[in-house]
């Protein structure tokens, strides 16, 4: 894959470091859901996981509950979960294939293009009144199957948000043939940030994962800023190997790893056609969620090749030691010795995202 360099951040000033109470402080964060998460596209699955009229799937974005579901038109459409009656969760399973949803609390029920059913507690008349109480939409985008949704009624349209990415991840020919293998989450005693900035420099790769340096070719690694994501990434060194897997010889021979604006991340590792996305989602000003999610060719993992096997061990293993430094990280965060860090002429990335933060929340 052709890398064009947008920015490059070597010589900058940098003076906008961003302070440690901002990974610390309740107050941020609740400007981050208003200014941020609730502003901004939003992975939210993949077509594999509706495919047939009937089937939905239930996910929070912002701290909003929404319902993605296929209806029996066919048509793809994204809601927010809440009965318009009384403000009740509407459908509480996570995932499910249904001809009508139903509120718990007064048997309301709505259709799959999100119109009303019936209201059971308005009779005559007043049922005519709320004929037109139907679920919110949200707006939602499908690109490259993946769904991404947007709470911002007036947002840019996703294709425009994120410069020529698009254009570049169409070049994985392997893309429309993935599935939605497995999905997971974990618990960070992080914030979430602190798990972005981890991923958008390397400089602690040598040190901190050396089971990475030894398959990829540091010396060609590139970071990338481009306009409202990164790329950065490398091909593999000559004769290494995930298990009994050339890696060489292998579908992909290198590795690529993006990050969207604000806490997405879609990775491409060396071997099998491959894609993991990794969505950062806020706890509290100390916690964080991280939900990794796989995608190959099969949708379980119990048909996956043992090379494809391997790779997951190799990225799990590679995870879990950026994990363990960023809760090292929060626990100097929240010390008085320092109140900032300083940025290297190698992190452009971490400048990138920390001034489109700042820009943000009006700071």
């Amino acid at each position: 894959m052709a890398y064009n360099k947008v920015e490059n951040a070597t010589n900058r000033t940098f003076e906008r470091t961003m302070t440690y109470d901002m990974y610390t402080d309740p107050k941020v964060l609740d400007k981050e859901m208003e200014l941020v998460f609730s502003k901004s596209w939003q992975l939210v699955g993949h077509v594999s996981q509706v495919e047939k009229p009937g089937e939905f799937f239930t996910a929070e974005v912002a701290e909003e509950p929404i319902i993605i579901m296929r209806g029996t038109d066919g048509v793809l459409r994204a809601f927010y979960n809440v009965c318009p009656h009384r403000a009740t969760k509407l459908e509480r399973s996570e995932s499910g294939k249904k001809k009508i949803l139903q509120c718990m609390y007064h048997g309301w029920t709505f259709k799959t293009d999100g119109k009303l059913n019936k209201a059971p507690n308005f009779r005559g008349e007043e049922a005519a009144c709320v004929q037109d109480a139907c679920l919110r939409s949200i707006r939602m985008e499908v690109i490259e199957s993946l769904i991404f949704v947007n709470l911002d009624d007036q947002a840019t349209p996703l294709i425009e948000s994120y410069g020529d990415f698009f254009d570049r991840l169409s070049e994985f020919p392997f893309l429309s043939e993935l599935k939605r293998t497995h999905r997971k989450t974990r618990h960070i005693k992080a914030n979430w940030k602190a798990y972005i900035d981890n991923y958008l420099e390397c400089d602690h790769c040598h040190v901190a994962h050396p089971s990475f340096v030894d398959t990829l070719d540091m010396k060609d690694y590139q970071i990338i800023t481009c306009e409202n994501y990164s790329i950065q990434g490398t091909v593999v060194k000559p004769d290494k190997q995930y298990g009994e897997v050339d890696l060489n010889k292998a579908e992909m021979q290198g590795g690529s790893f993006f990050w969207l604006w604000p806490n997405l991340m879609l990775t491409f590792y060396p071997g099998p056609g491959n894609m993991a996305s990794i969505e950062m989602i806020p706890v509290d000003a100390n916690n964080s969620i991280a939900v990794y999610t796989y995608y190959f060719r099969e949708d379980s993992l119990d048909k996956l090749t043992q090379e494809e096997k391997d790779l997951m061990t190799f990225a799990e293993q590679v995870r879990a030691e950026d994990i363990e430094l960023v809760e090292l990280e929060q626990i100097g965060f929240r010390s008085r010795a320092f109140n900032k860090g300083r940025y290297s002429s190698s992190e452009q990335a971490i400048v990138q995202f920390h001034d489109m933060m700042l820009e943000a929340l009006d700071e």
